[in-house]
């Protein structure tokens, strides 16, 4: 008599956990759906700003031969355009060397002592007055005789 086959019994391997992926890790962390948009506005910043600097790069460096692309002749205006407006979204701000050495401010090009100039000469040319606001609330009186108006906030 041939010997009987038992039939084998497969074994169910339990599957170890899935680890989560990276946009699983930030859901989690950021369950606020204003905290996952500014994440991803975020990333997409990053990545504008990887490209538009390897763009850049490639505009003034010259390849090796043995690499086989032709030397890119473009205008890069615009990428540096691109480039220094998403450095500004992060709170970077590039200055001209006659701000930095003229003891500017170094983000509008105008000094503290050319706004100065500037004020005194227009309070010369026309009778106007010049008001800076250093902080809120502001309250603005008429005379002296009606009460003063109330701010809103």
């Amino acid at each position: 008599m041939a010997a009987k086959e038992e039939p084998k019994k497969e074994t169910l391997k339990e599957e170890p956990p899935k680890k989560p992926g990276l946009f699983a890790k930030l859901k989690d962390a950021a369950e606020d759906k204003e905290e996952q948009m500014a994440i991803l506005s975020t990333f997409v910043r990053l990545g504008i700003l990887c490209w538009s600097g390897a763009i850049l790069t490639l505009a003034y460096v010259e390849l090796p031969s043995a690499l086989r692309m032709p030397k890119q002749d473009l205008d890069p205006t615009f990428i540096a355009s691109v480039f220094t407006g998403v450095l500004a979204t992060f709170g970077v701000q590039t200055s001209k060397k006659g701000a930095q050495n003229g003891g500017g401010n170094g983000g509008g090009g105008i000094s503290k002592s050319d706004m100065e100039k500037l004020i005194a000469a227009a309070a010369q040319t026309a009778p106007a007055q010049t008001i800076r606001v250093e902080q809120a609330p502001i309250n603005f009186i008429t005379n002296d005789d009606e009460p003063p108006v109330k701010p809103t906030v």
